[in-house]
């Protein structure tokens, strides 16, 4: 994928799975870096709407490892964030922020991101 640009058709690629749109709001609510922990808490309070108290910790490993293996290398692939896996740190770059209004559209239009517990 070039670095200047990212097309409409991979945006919405990126967008298929849930935790990757939770990935992209909570980075773009926050505008900073998140860690892997902090990610994983959002994913649990969004996707799983449940208060972080009552999520098991295998639900929370999965979760974890799912990003860490999965969500957030095919983020970082596509140039939206820049990924630390040593310090688990994930940070926003300027090629999510021009994509950032098709994101915010997406993720407005996913009834299961409206409310959280």
């Amino acid at each position: 994928m070039s670095e200047d640009s990212i097309t409409f058709d991979s945006v919405l690629d990126l967008c298929q799975h849930q935790h990757r749109r939770i990935v992209l709001g909570a980075l773009a609510e926050e505008q900073r870096a998140l860690t892997l922990d902090d990610l994983t808490k959002a994913v649990i309070k969004y996707n799983h709407q449940t208060p972080l108290t009552e999520a098991s910790e295998d639900v929370l490993t999965k979760i974890r490892l799912s990003l860490y293996h999965v969500h957030l290398p095919k983020l970082a692939s596509e140039g939206l964030i820049d990924y630390d896996s040593e310090r688990r740190l994930v940070e926003p770059t300027k090629q999510l922020d021009s994509v950032q209004s098709t994101v915010s559209t997406i993720l407005d239009a996913d009834p299961s991101l409206k409310s959280a517990g």
